[in-house]
Protein backbone atom coordinates (compact mmCIF):
# COMPACT_ATOMS: atom_id res chain seq x y z
CA UNK A 1 0.00 0.00 0.00
CA UNK A 2 1.35 3.36 -1.04
CA UNK A 3 0.66 6.58 0.83
CA UNK A 4 -0.62 10.02 -0.06
CA UNK A 5 0.46 12.68 2.44
CA UNK A 6 -1.27 16.03 2.30
CA UNK A 7 0.01 19.24 3.89
CA UNK A 8 2.18 17.25 6.26
CA UNK A 9 -0.85 16.73 8.49
CA UNK A 10 -2.07 13.29 7.56
CA UNK A 11 -1.76 10.38 5.24
CA UNK A 12 -4.00 7.87 3.58
CA UNK A 13 -3.10 4.50 2.09
CA UNK A 14 -4.04 3.37 -1.41
CA UNK A 15 -2.75 0.42 -3.36
CA UNK A 16 0.07 1.37 -5.74
CA UNK A 17 -2.06 0.87 -8.86
CA UNK A 18 -4.80 3.21 -7.62
CA UNK A 19 -2.23 5.70 -6.37
CA UNK A 20 -0.49 5.77 -9.78
CA UNK A 21 -3.76 6.70 -11.47
CA UNK A 22 -4.58 9.32 -8.83
CA UNK A 23 -1.09 10.81 -9.23
CA UNK A 24 -1.67 11.39 -12.94
CA UNK A 25 -4.99 13.16 -12.35
CA UNK A 26 -3.78 15.23 -9.39
CA UNK A 27 -0.62 16.28 -11.24
CA UNK A 28 -2.59 17.31 -14.33
CA UNK A 29 -4.96 19.47 -12.27
CA UNK A 30 -2.19 21.10 -10.25
CA UNK A 31 -0.06 21.70 -13.35
CA UNK A 32 -2.94 23.87 -14.60
CA UNK A 33 -3.18 25.56 -11.17
CA UNK A 34 -6.67 24.13 -10.64
CA UNK A 35 -7.93 23.41 -7.13
CA UNK A 36 -10.49 20.67 -6.49
CA UNK A 37 -12.06 18.42 -3.88
CA UNK A 38 -10.72 14.89 -3.46
CA UNK A 39 -12.98 12.49 -1.56
CA UNK A 40 -12.55 8.87 -0.52
CA UNK A 41 -14.25 6.41 1.82
CA UNK A 42 -12.29 5.32 4.87
CA UNK A 43 -12.14 1.56 5.44
CA UNK A 44 -13.79 0.10 8.54
CA UNK A 45 -10.31 -0.55 9.98
CA UNK A 46 -9.71 3.24 9.91
CA UNK A 47 -13.06 4.11 11.49
CA UNK A 48 -15.29 4.23 8.41
CA UNK A 49 -16.79 7.41 7.00
CA UNK A 50 -15.88 9.73 4.17
CA UNK A 51 -12.97 12.16 3.93
CA UNK A 52 -12.68 15.18 1.63
CA UNK A 53 -9.66 17.42 1.20
CA UNK A 54 -9.31 20.61 -0.81
CA UNK A 55 -6.36 20.09 -3.14
CA UNK A 56 -4.62 23.37 -3.99
CA UNK A 57 -1.34 24.03 -5.84
CA UNK A 58 0.16 25.78 -2.80
CA UNK A 59 -0.41 22.85 -0.44
CA UNK A 60 2.29 20.17 -0.45
CA UNK A 61 1.42 16.62 -1.48
CA UNK A 62 3.73 13.63 -1.19
CA UNK A 63 2.99 10.31 -2.85
CA UNK A 64 5.07 7.28 -1.91
CA UNK A 65 4.80 3.83 -3.42
CA UNK A 66 5.65 0.51 -1.83
CA UNK A 67 6.72 -1.17 -5.07
CA UNK A 68 9.40 0.04 -7.44
CA UNK A 69 7.59 -0.94 -10.66
CA UNK A 70 5.21 1.51 -12.29
CA UNK A 71 1.93 -0.29 -13.06
CA UNK A 72 0.39 -0.17 -16.51
CA UNK A 73 -1.98 2.75 -16.88
CA UNK A 74 -5.63 2.28 -17.79
CA UNK A 75 -6.40 5.40 -19.86
CA UNK A 76 -10.14 4.90 -19.47
CA UNK A 77 -9.82 4.98 -15.69
CA UNK A 78 -7.68 8.13 -15.87
CA UNK A 79 -10.32 9.75 -18.09
CA UNK A 80 -13.12 8.83 -15.64
CA UNK A 81 -11.14 10.15 -12.69
CA UNK A 82 -10.30 13.36 -14.58
CA UNK A 83 -13.96 13.93 -15.47
CA UNK A 84 -14.84 13.54 -11.80
CA UNK A 85 -12.05 15.95 -10.78
CA UNK A 86 -13.41 18.50 -13.26
CA UNK A 87 -16.95 18.24 -11.88
CA UNK A 88 -18.37 20.36 -9.04
CA UNK A 89 -18.27 17.31 -6.74
CA UNK A 90 -14.55 16.80 -7.37
CA UNK A 91 -12.32 13.78 -7.62
CA UNK A 92 -13.58 10.62 -5.96
CA UNK A 93 -12.43 7.04 -6.20
CA UNK A 94 -14.35 4.70 -8.44
CA UNK A 95 -13.82 1.13 -9.50
CA UNK A 96 -11.39 0.61 -12.34
CA UNK A 97 -13.19 -0.13 -15.60
CA UNK A 98 -11.91 -2.83 -17.96
CA UNK A 99 -8.95 -1.58 -19.99
CA UNK A 100 -10.26 -1.53 -23.55
CA UNK A 101 -6.83 -0.69 -24.96
CA UNK A 102 -5.56 -4.06 -23.71
CA UNK A 103 -7.86 -5.91 -26.14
Amino acid sequence: MGKLRYDGSGEVEFDDRTLSHLQLVIAAKLRRAESFWFTWVKPVSAGSGRVSIWVHPAIPIEISFVGSRVPSINREWVDLLMRAANSPAGLHLMDEPPDKSAD
